[in-house]
């Protein structure tokens, strides 16, 4: 229907239709209408404050899609013909099943997105969980909306951190502990490396060797590297998630002489304290790091490595960084020195910001009672949780039970995370997460879990007939329509939380429905099956955009 808007309005303003579809918005209040068009960007072109403009053109606007347009102040509200869209919102929904709301917009153009990226040696962090969960959501929503999606894991792999690591294993460093637990065992080392100075020098010096190509000590590095990804690939494994490539920092260790040398022979270097530097600050910002005094390499020479190396081998049309917000600096950084290089792609890159996790007590979630947190022991935490919660109300035992707490375990924590807004902080607060009631994943599991119950149960075929709706019906189907342009919405604002926000307020309605209306031995049965299997099909769609798995029963 929104094609409608964009049509009408097109004949009547001098914008071209793409700029039309990117102003028209979805109200938050069903009574201000299906659309609205703001017609501030009209004011300078027309000469009238845009008032005016909506009562103009408010009296101008007729077509057969719409029950009425209305000026109300700034804004021009269509409401559309609610028989129409009823039954071409169903018929569609029914129709395309998985495929509604997708759409070709992306088609032909590649998006490479960077994200998850924990450093080896050290465990999977909290920090990493948001860039793996918001990464992937964002990857899915690109998918479907016809893109070609490359998502690379890109180890923290190299630098002087793994050089101390590596010094301190061959001093203290113990191998049935290495085999037992790598992980917990390479962070002991790391934490009292790090406390010991002699470790400062002992560590960079280790590293040059690494970088220099030293046999003895790549082969332990590369036995910390198979390990660490080991541990990493049970994480995932538990989160559903998997990627096209896997590489990490170390894969530019002899490709970033050629970078430092074009950097040099576009008069981009300078010598600052004995270190190689990109002077930005005529851009407003502090100086690109690009070698240290002692020869060695750091991120932002790694990164630029990396960005460059992407677009040659898959000739992005977006290259996505979902990374923390503390590193914003580092990516303005290193996107001003592609950009002063000469690379018009730069201007294609783009940080993907998130914010922190926060306990209960609105701190920082990074330790518990002084210990470090494990990510694996944080998810198992979880299902063990969500299974005490089933067997509350269902005697459910061994694999139904298993892949039903999985299911409710991971929709409480990407849920959880994924309704916030990315760019703000989020609480980290499982037993508040795991609530059937209320805004929460187990929640948007249960209402799809009893839509399903009730096509089951039915013994009659769906099928969109011409009814007489209540006022509950027709809220319902009016927002089943607005899903494909939720997910469009959700890709240009690269925010997950807006098809989360609107699966819970698509759920809301549907119990509003169920709690009010009859569906099986109703008269117009096979009609109020169809809205319920509608239902189901677009927020199982929603979910899946989130990385969470629909069941059947909970």
């Amino acid at each position: 229907m929104k094609e409608q808007v964009v049509s009408v309005l097109s004949k009547l303003i001098k914008l071209d239709k793409k700029e039309i579809e990117k102003l028209v918005e979805i109200p938050k209040d069903s009574s201000l209408g299906d659309f609205a068009f703001p017609c501030f960007s009209l004011s300078r072109e027309m000469k009238k404050n845009p008032v005016e403009i909506a009562k103009d053109l408010s009296g101008k606007l007729k077509s057969k899609e719409f029950e009425k347009v209305e000026a109300k102040g700034p804004y021009l509200n269509f409401f559309v013909n609610k028989s129409d869209l009823i039954s071409e919102t169903l018929k569609a929904i029914l129709k395309e099943k998985d495929k509604y709301g997708s759409s070709s917009m992306g088609k032909g153009k590649t998006i490479v997105i960077d994200m998850s990226s924990p450093n080896m040696a050290k465990p999977f962090g909290i920090g990493h969980l948001r860039s793996t969960i918001i990464g992937n959501s964002i990857s899915q929503i690109s998918k479907f909306s016809g893109f070609k999606v490359i998502k690379i894991n890109y180890l923290g792999d190299w630098g002087t951190p793994y050089g101390k690591i590596i010094s301190g294993f061959q001093d203290f460093g113990n191998k049935s502990e290495l085999k037992k637990n790598p992980i917990k065992h390479l962070y002991e080392i790391y934490v009292k490396v790090s406390k010991d100075e002699k470790y400062e020098e002992k560590g960079r010096e280790t590293f040059r060797k690494l970088e220099s190509g030293d046999p003895k000590i790549i082969k332990i590095w590369e036995e910390f590297r198979k390990l660490s990804l080991n541990e990493f690939k049970k994480i995932y494994s538990l989160l559903n998630i998997d990627f096209d490539v896997v590489s990490g920092e170390s894969l530019y260790n002899n490709k970033m002489d050629a970078v430092v040398k074009e950097l040099e022979k576009k008069n981009l270097l300078e010598e600052s304290e004995g270190a190689m530097i990109v002077n930005l600050e005529k851009y407003g910002l502090e100086p690109c790091l690009i070698k240290k005094s002692d020869g060695t390499t750091l991120y932002a020479t790694r990164d630029i490595t990396a960005a460059i190396d992407r677009h040659n081998k898959y000739h992005f049309d977006r290259l996505f960084y979902e990374v923390g917000q503390e590193q914003k600096l580092h990516f303005k950084q290193f996107f001003k020195v592609l950009e002063l290089m000469g690379y018009p792609w730069a201007k294609n890159c783009v940080h993907i910001e998130h914010g922190l996790y926060l306990g209960e007590d609105g701190k920082k979630f990074a330790t518990r009672h002084g210990k470090t947190i494990f990510m694996e022991d944080v998810l198992n935490e979880t299902i063990e949780l969500a299974k005490k919660e089933i067997e509350k109300r269902e005697k459910v035992k061994g694999n139904e039970l298993a892949k039903r707490a999985k299911a409710i375990a991971l929709s409480a924590i990407l849920y959880g995370d994924l309704k916030n807004y990315r760019a703000n902080d989020a609480v980290f607060d499982i037993e508040k997460f795991l609530s059937f009631e209320g805004n929460t994943g187990p929640y948007l599991l249960y209402s799809y879990a009893r839509a399903k119950s009730i096509v089951r149960k039915s013994k009659v075929k769906p099928k969109v007939e011409s009814i007489n709706l209540s006022e509950k019906e027709t809220r319902l189907i009016t927002k089943l329509s607005q899903f494909p342009e939720v997910v469009n919405h959700s890709y240009a604002q690269l925010s997950p939380n807006l098809i989360a926000n609107y699966s819970f307020e698509l759920s809301q309605l549907f119990n509003e429905f169920y709690h009010s209306t009859q569906v099986i031995g109703a008269e117009n049965e096979a009609s109020r099956l169809a809205i319920v299997s509608a239902f189901a099909q677009v927020l199982k769609n929603a979910l899946s955009l989130l990385g969470i798995s629909t069941i059947e029963k909970m």
